[in-house]
Formats: C-alpha cells, structure tokens, sequence
C-alpha cells in the first residue's frame, strides 16, 4: 500500500502550470514544510516535502493555498528521474496529492508568523504564537472556530 499524510505548512506559493493539448489539465507543485515530532541537536526542525496536485486538486491549490497555509495532504509516493542538461541523472520524490485539506482557520492562518522563508531553511517552523487578545475563555469559541472544553468535563460524558 502507497499511502501518505501529512500536515504541514506551505513553503511559498503554488507554482501552477496547464499542460498542452486539447484537454489541459491543471498542474500545481508546492513544498510542505513538516514538522518533526523529535529532534536531535543540529537537526533541523523540520522535513520539506515535495507535493504535486493534478487537475481540480491543482485548481483548488490555485485558488486557495498561498505561503504559510497550514495544510493536511493525502497521497502517494511517486519517484521518478530525468537527466539534466548537463547530462547528470536526477533523482525525484514526489507526493502525488489526492487529497487536500485546511488544518486550521483562516484567522488562525493570519496570525501565523512562520520564519522559513522560500525554499531555504532559516529556523523553526513555529506555530501560531498565542497573545492576550485570543486567550480562550473556557466554554468560549476561540477565533479559529472551536470551542476550548472546560475542566472536568470528562466526568459528565458517557463514552470516556
């Protein structure tokens, strides 16, 4: 079985192309900036992940996805190789996407302040940094559209 999922943010905006021919198809190519769960010293945080979208998936990433849009992908691996122009064979890596879908809310998404930029590696790839103005009340929604569960709840549900 050839199956992926990943979550993780856009590296730089899609770069989206229409094949040739009579019926063009949509052709979107991003990176995804994945955080690793574990770190050892010197590593980098984080794997960069080559993702390519055809067709309506390739329009919605079009249309939608831009840098920084925190994501969750599924799809498969698909390798591939090619000789350069200086006749040097070219291995490739690819997430073939099938699926794709936000992992958080666009007010979350504005609030992010990521610092990779581009295709470079130039630190972290942190998460949304949370201030007073969007401390969650218990019970309360937050601004990214879930609800924050208060203390002992647990207590009064029936399936735990």
């Amino acid at each position: 079985m050839n199956k992926v999922i990943l979550m993780g943010r856009l590296t730089r905006n899609p770069d989206v192309r229409y094949s040739q021919g009579e019926k063009s198809t949509c052709v979107a190519r991003y990176t995804l900036a994945v955080n690793r769960r574990f770190r050892r010293e010197g590593d980098q945080d984080a794997d960069f992940i080559n993702c390519v979208a055809f067709g309506r998936q390739g329009e919605f990433a079009e249309k939608y996805l831009k840098q920084g849009t925190k994501i969750v992908i599924s799809g498969r691996i698909q390798t591939g190789s090619y000789t350069n122009r200086d006749g040097v064979k070219v291995y490739t890596t690819d997430v073939v996407v099938e699926e794709q879908d936000f992992a958080e809310s666009k007010a979350a998404s504005a609030n992010y302040n990521g610092s990779y930029q581009g295709n470079g590696f130039k630190g972290s790839v942190s998460e949304p940094q949370e201030t007073q103005t969007n401390r969650p009340v218990p019970g309360d929604a937050v601004s990214d559209g879930f609800m924050t569960i208060p203390e002992g709840i647990e207590e009064e549900l029936p399936f735990i």
